[in-house]
């Protein structure tokens, strides 16, 4: 999928792009029936909430689940993040943010360009985030807030908080985020699952915790220009991928055809 050039300058301009049903009820089926069997594994690609046996964050699936390595091939992210990026990518980061019912935890304002500026020396900001929503994403149930065209700030100063959730993150003091959001406003996409939205990685954002009966699954997909690839080795593989090589993108119809294809048993 080719994005238009309206789209293209409206990314430019908000810093992210929202896509009700980008994919369809079955492909959003296959994706979901695999989330249970990988949040029940007790592996260390499995980050849990502080609360307790709660997965907050599964990462690299893509790498030992076949329909989530054929998610991360998929055209309809390939296509798009290459004219974003402008170049061939990789991937630095594949993540499912739980965010369970009732147990779902804050994620505090910030960039994710901030985290892997500081962690990962990544040189420049050219990489993003395409996600897709497994559940319905409402007011309710901890819906990503954005802060539109904060962006165009570039990267902007933040600190290490190690203590407010089970993830480190680098964060944004409060007063900064009062200055952005009187400029830009906040917005939060909300919609049913298939939704996707693809932002920017100096796009100031967060989410509140989940308070509600319903779980909120989104899976993230951080494509990065194979020309930008990181310099610093300091977080596990799993979390910050080696693998520069860039990615091809298979046939439309590749999540279908993951599903369908036998699986060797575990041993």
């Amino acid at each position: 999928m080719k994005l238009t050039e309206q789209q293209l300058r409206q990314f430019d301009e908000e810093g992210y792009l929202f896509f009700p049903n980008y994919f369809s009820a079955n492909e959003i089926a296959i994706m979901k029936g695999e989330v249970p069997g990988i949040f029940a594994q007790h592996r260390p690609e499995n980050v849990r909430e502080k609360t307790g046996d709660v997965v907050r964050t599964a990462f690299a699936v893509h790498t030992y689940n076949p329909v989530f390595e054929a998610l991360v091939h998929h055209p309809r992210f390939i296509e798009p993040a290459e004219q974003l990026l402008g170049d061939r990518t990789y991937i630095h980061q594949f993540k499912i943010n739980g965010k369970a019912a009732f147990d779902g935890d804050v994620w505090q304002w910030h960039q994710d360009y901030g985290t892997w500026k500081a962690d990962d020396d990544m040189p420049q900001a050219r990489a993003m985030n395409l996600a897709v929503f497994i559940d319905e994403v409402n007011e309710f149930n901890g819906p990503l807030w954005f802060i539109p065209r904060s962006h165009k700030k570039g990267a902007i100063d933040a600190s290490h908080d190690l203590t407010t959730t089970s993830y480190p993150l680098w964060v944004i003091d409060n007063d900064t985020i009062a200055k952005l959001v009187a400029q830009g406003g906040i917005v939060a996409p909300k919609g049913g699952p298939g939704s996707a939205i693809f932002f920017h990685g100096t796009l100031v954002h967060g989410s509140p915790p989940n308070m509600s009966p319903w779980d909120r699954q989104i899976i993230y997909v951080t494509y990065n220009a194979v020309s930008n690839a990181i310099r610093r080795f300091k977080r596990p593989a799993h979390i910050a991928h080696r693998d520069f090589k860039p990615l091809d993108a298979w046939s439309d119809d590749c999540l279908l055809k993951a599903a369908a294809a036998p699986r060797q048993a575990a041993e």
